[in-house]
């Protein structure tokens, strides 16, 4: 009895410890990740040698060549910021995947906004002129039938 209580115990021990080291890898990878931003970075600028392309996507070989500069900038410790700001300099609103929130940049932000603004507003406005003309248009009174017609058309129906 001993024996089996002690394989028992064995075994739970066993699957307890493979559970925590499942459990522990994805806040490894989750930890290098955090760590690496050279990946993020390549997938968040767009490529000034491809246009409409993230750098990641571009196959040109400058663009390979970018992006092995910017893990090695990485690689040496300097910080994100500094390496985006550096390439900014270097090339510009290319490099940007949206518009900076300033200056002419803001115009891509607030042109949409007003124009649905207006768009609601003429619609509202349309729709309350449609809802008043159908409330306020008289209603049309049917004109008593003539008698002359309705003699007539009893004539008929006794014939038929």
């Amino acid at each position: 009895m001993l024996r089996r209580f002690s394989r028992s115990v064995r075994v739970l021990i066993a699957i307890g410890a493979v559970a925590c080291a499942l459990a522990a890898q994805p806040a490894l990878a989750a930890d290098d990740a955090a760590q690496s931003w050279h990946y993020d970075l390549w997938n968040s600028l767009m490529s000034p040698y491809c246009p409409g392309r993230s750098l990641l996507d571009c196959t040109s070989s400058q663009a390979a060549e970018l992006r092995e500069w910017i893990a090695e900038q990485e690689k040496a410790g300097r910080p994100r910021e500094d390496v985006e700001a550096q390439l900014y300099t270097q090339f510009g609103d290319v490099i940007l995947q949206a518009p900076k929130a300033s200056g002419f940049g803001l115009a891509a932000y607030v042109i949409p906004v007003v124009g649905v603004a207006v768009g609601a507003l003429v619609l509202v406005i349309f729709l309350r002129r449609q809802g008043g003309s159908a409330q306020t248009a008289p209603a049309t009174v049917a004109a008593p039938p003539d008698p002359e017609l309705d003699r007539r058309i009893d004539e008929e129906m006794r014939r038929g």
